[in-house]
């Protein structure tokens, strides 16, 4: 086959979850749920950070981030997966494919650094406690956040222009739910060595570091916690951390998951499963993570329902 470049009006094909069409509405519905219940408990994060003075907090305002986060990392694959099964079609062009190129890293590249910056942010809180509100200022952590945002919008044009450059043999068809960079190079016929090398790169960088930033304010928090003489100390000064480790174990051992299942498995749907929950599962769970096991949320959430009714 000739290789050809694709242009916007060209189409790739992507993996259905399931071939069978008994299942497919099932698969409608339960995407369907778990997408209404992302943006439903995302957004409830957001409004009651946002309207009550009492979760005003360098803590909460990188939460409510992180929730929309989670919102824009759902919203760059399920809708389209959901048209797909509902028209029976498999079909993508490719200014939506280059859209999810460029999305998905941005915003799975912002949780994991305000995942580090909230990190930080219990670091301080735990091992500077009388400074907090010093260190921890309104300028420091809009300053935080823009520079995650920086990052991860560079990372994005990254996967932009490596995407733009590929050619590509007629009717590609993507063995995945999604467009992801690491599944057109494979698909591609122009030479992807340098491509190769910048992705391996920019990834060992972007997760590395975040890695290693909560892995350092973690040990930080231990040996502090570690010198409270009583138990009940201990668990206070660390029960504010229990969200944010869930989260974080929730989303890198996932993100690890998606990576060996790749590299063990050669089945392109069992890997599309694992890949499903890190960009459906995760951002679903993350709210109930933090409302459940936090008084201050639950509190907020309570008042707001009451003002409601």
């Amino acid at each position: 086959m000739e290789p050809q470049n694709h242009t916007h009006s060209s189409e790739f094909f992507l993996l259905s979850l399931s071939d069978d069409p008994d299942l497919q509405p099932l698969l409608f519905g339960l995407l369907l749920s778990m997408y209404l219940v992302t943006l439903l408990g995302n957004l409830l994060i957001i409004l009651t950070v946002s309207s009550d003075s009492h979760l005003h907090t360098p803590m909460y305002f990188f939460l409510s981030n992180l929730s929309l986060a989670d919102i824009s990392i759902s919203t760059t694959t399920v809708p389209k997966m959901l048209v797909n099964l509902q028209t029976h079609s498999k079909s993508i062009i490719y200014a939506g494919c280059l859209t999810q190129v460029m999305l998905f890293p941005l915003f799975a590249c912002l949780e994991s650094l305000l995942l580090t910056v909230m990190a930080y942010d219990r670091l301080v809180a735990i091992c500077h406690p009388l400074h907090y509100l010093v260190i921890m200022n309104p300028r420091l952590c809009g300053l935080l956040v823009l520079v995650s945002f920086s990052v991860s919008l560079l990372d994005s044009q990254l996967h932009y222009l490596m995407m733009s450059q590929l050619t590509f043999c007629a009717d590609v068809e993507i063995p995945h739910f999604f467009c992801e960079l690491s599944q057109l190079l494979k698909l591609a016929c122009s030479d992807i060595s340098i491509n190769i090398i910048l992705m391996y790169f920019s990834g060992a960088i972007l997760a590395g570091i975040p890695l290693s930033g909560i892995l350092y304010s973690y040990i930080r928090i231990l040996s502090s916690i570690l010198r409270v003489s009583s138990s009940g100390g201990r668990y206070k000064a660390f029960s504010p951390c229990g969200s944010h480790l869930s989260v974080v174990c929730l989303f890198f051992g996932t993100g690890l998951g998606v990576y060996l299942s790749s590299a063990v498995s050669s089945s392109s749907r069992k890997g599309a499963v694992v890949s499903m929950m890190y960009t459906v599962v995760i951002p679903m769970l993350n709210p109930f993570i933090y409302s459940l096991r936090n008084r201050d949320i639950k509190h907020a959430l309570w008042r707001i329902i009451t003002r409601v009714g």
